[in-house]
C-alpha cells in the first residue's frame, strides 16, 4: 500500500524530507505547505501532482494525506501536530519533538488516544552506523555498558532561541536513547554551560548523567570550536566502540581492549586491592562494514511500517519525551549551578 504524505515547513529541513517521501517506494508526495507560497513551490520544483498549501486547517481537511511531517520551530510543533492529529493524521516532527515536556505529554496522549502514529524524527538514529550499534550492544558483545562519551563540537551558528545543549544534544540523546538496552533514562542529569562570547545562552555545554548500574554517560556540545568532532566512545566489560563520524573510511572500530577486575583477589586494604585486582586487556581491533543509505530514507520507511503494521515506530513520541526529559532536566541544572536533577521531576537531587 502506498501511502500519501504532506511536508509542513519549506524551510532548512523541509526539502530534506520532501525529497525522501518523493523517493521512497512507500509514498507519495501530496504537498508542501508553507506560509511562503514561493519558498514551498521552489521545494515542489518540476515534481507532478504535488501541490502547493499555505493554509494548515486547508490541508488537513483533505482525505488524501495519510501523515504530516513537520519542519518548522519547536514552538510550533506542538499546535501543528496536535491538529493534524485531530484531523485523523499519523505525524513526524523533527526534533525536538516539542519546546518543553508538557507539550510532549500532551501529543503522545493525543496519538495513543486517537490510535495515530507519533514519530520523533531522530535522524541520526536511523543511520547505517547507529543502527550497527545497537545491534552490537544488543547482542552482548561490549559486555555490560561501563561509560558513554560523546563529543560533538565545531564553529557553529549560534542559534537566537536555544542554547548549545538544546541545540546540538538532542541527537546525542536520542542515539544514547537507541543503543542503550534500557533507553535514556539517568538517574540524573547534571548540567555545566558557558557563555564566553556574551551571546546571552550557552555556547558550550557539558551534561553529566549517572546511569543504571553504576554506569555513567557524559555529551559535550561546543558552537565555538574552530575544530569540528563527532564522536561517540561506547565502553563496556568486554570491548570498546568508537565511532568517528568524521572518518568515511573508518567510521566504526570495536577494540578488544580494556580492564578487568578480578573481584576474588580484592583485599580490605584499597591500595593491595587496586594492585591486585585490576589488569589491562590489549587484544585486537576490527572495524566494521557498513553500507551507505540515507538517513532519511529509513526514517520516512519505518514511518510507512508504523502505519502499515500497526506498532510503534523505532523513535516513537515516547522516545522523544525520553529526550525532552534529559534536555529539560538539563536547563534546571544549570539554573541551580549544575546541581544533579532528576529528569523525571526535574527538582534538584541533594
Amino acid at each position: 500500500m502506498t501511502l500519501r504524505a504532506a511536508v509542513v515547513g519549506a524551510g532548512y529541513w523541509g526539502p530534506n524530507l520532501a525529497r525522501n517521501f518523493r523517493s521512497s517506494p512507500d509514498w507519495e508526495l501530496a504537498a508542501v505547505c508553507d506560509l511562503d507560497a514561493d519558498r514551498a513551490a521552489r521545494v515542489v520544483g518540476d515534481a507532478r501532482g504535488v501541490d502547493v498549501e499555505t493554509s494548515l486547517e486547508r490541508l488537513l481537511a483533505r482525505d488524501d494525506v495519510d501523515a504530516v511531517a513537520v519542519a518548522t520551530p519547536a514552538n510550533t510543533h506542538r499546535g501543528i501536530a496536535m491538529a493534524a492529529l485531530e484531523a485523523g493524521k499519523h505525524v513526524v516532527v523533527e526534533k525536538p519533538l516539542a519546546a518543553s515536556v508538557a507539550e510532549a505529554t500532551e501529543m503522545v496522549d493525543s496519538a495513543r488516544d486517537r490510535g495515530l502514529v507519533l514519530m520523533a524524527d531522530h535522524t541520526y538514529v536511523y543511520t547505517q552506523v547507529v543502527q550497527r550499534i545497537r545491534q552490537i550492544v544488543a547482542e552482548g558483545e561490549l559486555g555490560d555498558v561501563l561509560f558513554v562519551d560523546s563529543v560533538r563540537i565545531n564553529l557553529g551558528l549560534v542559534q537566537p532561541d536555544v542554547d548549545v545543549i538544546w541545540d546540538l544534544a538532542p541527537h546525542d540523546l536520542s542515539i544514547i536513547d537507541a543503543v542503550l538496552p534500557g533507553g535514556l533514562d539517568p538517574e540524573g542529569v547534571a548540567a555545566h554551560g558557558a557563555d564566553p562570547i556574551g551571546a546571552g545562552r550557552s555556547c558550550v555545554g557539558y551534561l553529566t548523567m549517572p546511569l543504571p548500574g553504576g554506569a555513567i554517560s557524559h555529551v559535550h556540545v561546543n558552537w565555538l570550536s574552530p575544530t569540528k568532532i563527532r564522536q561517540m566512545v561506547i565502553g563496556g566489560s568486554r570491548r570498546t566502540l568508537v565511532w568517528d563520524d568524521l572518518n568515511p573510511q573508518q567510521r566504526l572500530s570495536v577494540y578488544d581492549r580494556g580492564v578487568d577486575l578480578d573481584l576474588t583477589s580484592r583485599t580490605e586494604d584499597l591500595a593491595d586491592r587496586t594492585a591486585a585486582g585490576v589488569s589491562y586487556r590489549l587484544g585486537d581491533m576490527y572495524a566494521p562494514s557498513l553500507p551507505e543509505r540515507e538517513a532519511l530514507g529509513s526514517m520516512v520507511g519505518e514511518l510507512a511500517a508504523s502505519i502499515t503494521e500497526g506498532r510503534a515506530p523505532l523513535t516513537d513520541g515516547e522516545a522523544g519525551l525520553r529526550v525532552l526529559r534529559v534536555l529539560e532536566a538539563a536547563s534546571a541544572s544549570l539554573a541551580d549551578e549544575g546541581r544533579l536533577v532528576t529528569p523525571h521531576s526535574t527538582e534538584p537531587k541533594d
